[in-house]
């Protein structure tokens, strides 16, 4: 399999590739420089164990992954959409 830069610098990970690790659009990777090789390394995923909270200021149930979980910002709602069919 093979891809190739962009005058932006940017790569393509092939689909096959992003399917096998679970990769979506955002997702951070560790990137690094081993024997002469680009090393891409998905970062490890929280567990992900979502509950149902009562929020603090509207006292409707939200969900939430927990204090670290990411803020989601406009800005990831708008990259979250731009993959929904």
């Amino acid at each position: 399999m093979w891809t190739k830069l962009s005058r932006k610098g940017e790569v393509v990970i092939p689909n096959l590739i992003r399917k096998k690790l679970g990769l979506r659009p955002g997702n951070p990777l560790d990137v690094a420089i081993e024997d002469g090789r680009i090393v891409l390394t998905p970062r490890k995923r929280r567990s992900g164990k979502a509950r149902i909270i009562k929020d603090p200021v509207t006292g409707f149930p939200v969900l939430t992954l927990g204090p670290d979980a990411p803020t989601l910002t406009s800005k990831r709602v708008k990259e979250m959409l731009a993959d929904f069919p």
